[in-house]
């Protein structure tokens, strides 16, 4: 009887020591795996603050846009004004150049 204890007891020391092992790779795996969680929450920071500068960038490119249709609206205005006084002088001068020819016509009579 006492051998089949002993025998029992092997066993049962046996088990027990595969399981210490088990459970030594078992932390092992839990270590890796807060080392790569650490890892991802790392990356994950990196891209949120990254993707909030591009937020940003995209406001002030927006921002820079409606600026630019603003003045490209304020030039255009300038343009319009700037072609209709050039027909009013092209207008002043033909009559000018009339006149002209009016006088050279009077002065050779």
């Amino acid at each position: 009887m006492d051998k089949e204890i002993l025998e029992i007891l092997k066993a049962m020391q046996q088990d027990m020591k595969s399981m210490k092992q088990d459970i030594n790779s078992v932390e092992q795996d839990i270590s890796s795996m807060k080392q790569d969680i650490a890892s991802i929450k790392s990356t994950q920071k990196e891209h949120t603050q990254l993707l909030s500068a591009l937020e940003h960038k995209t406001n002030v490119i927006s921002a820079e846009q409606e600026n630019l249709k603003h003045e490209v609206a304020e030039i255009k205005g300038e343009v319009k004004g700037i072609r209709k006084s050039l027909s009013n002088v092209e207008l002043i001068t033909a009559s000018n150049w009339s006149d002209i020819v009016k006088l050279k016509a009077i002065k050779q009579v």
